[in-house]
């Protein structure tokens, strides 16, 4: 009778494996008929917090691009005072609330970004929606001990972050749930188009000038004095 394998439970181990199949799964991730088998071939993204992180950083070779989330992201008073600018809605007036009272742990301020850069329509093929639907798209929050078992089962085609905490400016852990998988973050820590794109090439300076960008993200990226 075959024994039952056995996940190494020392973390070093696995990532020090994972930096060795990194290659072979990067094939694994940008060949089409593939792509959404990549966590049945590697499963162990979904118990070892630090994997994605560490395939980011090996993809985009070392820690300078990884790193500039956090080295470009202290623009939060120049997102408020822009946000301030807007037409006030009651969610705008909550989240603007939330970025001032509070540290930036429950992702206020990314969802104050993402009404500076609302959601965008495909003519033709879809309706724009609010700014409200798209931050669903974005964060889903639960409270610490609450089942995931709603979101994996009625959760978006695109991938987001759930956020587990006691309140939504309070927040334990994070998570990207993929294809009704769980994925955990290490940070304890479509329709948005403009959002990624934004994020993509001014905060981490992926594919600037080979992405093609809209004018409210050129716009954003001016008003908030940020580089490329």
């Amino acid at each position: 009778m075959n024994a039952r394998k056995r996940h190494s439970a020392d973390m070093k181990h696995v990532k020090d494996n994972m930096k060795v199949t990194f290659q072979h799964r990067q094939k694994v991730v940008q060949e089409p008929a593939t792509a959404s088998t990549v966590l049945d071939h590697f499963p162990r993204f979904l118990d070892t917090p630090g994997l994605i992180d560490q395939d980011f950083t090996m993809l985009f070779a070392g820690e300078g691009v990884s790193a500039k989330f956090l080295a470009k992201w202290p623009t939060k008073p120049r997102i408020i005072r822009d946000c301030k600018n807007l037409c006030q809605s009651t969610e705008l007036d909550e989240l603007l609330i939330s970025a001032q009272r509070y540290s930036d742990e429950g992702g206020g301020c990314q969802l104050l970004l993402l009404h500076l850069l609302p959601p965008t329509s495909k003519e033709g093929k879809s309706s724009k929606i609010s700014t409200s639907d798209a931050a669903h798209h974005l964060m889903k929050f639960i409270k610490v001990g609450g089942s995931t078992e709603a979101f994996l089962k009625a959760g978006p085609t695109q991938p987001f972050v759930l956020c587990v905490g006691e309140r939504k400016n309070i927040i334990q852990s994070f998570y990207i749930v993929l294809d009704q998988k769980v994925i955990p973050c290490v940070t304890q820590m479509g329709p948005l188009d403009n959002f990624y794109t934004f994020i993509q090439t001014t905060v981490y300076g992926i594919d600037v000038g080979s992405v093609k960008e809209s004018p409210r993200v050129t716009e954003t990226r001016g008003s908030l004095h940020c580089t490329v």
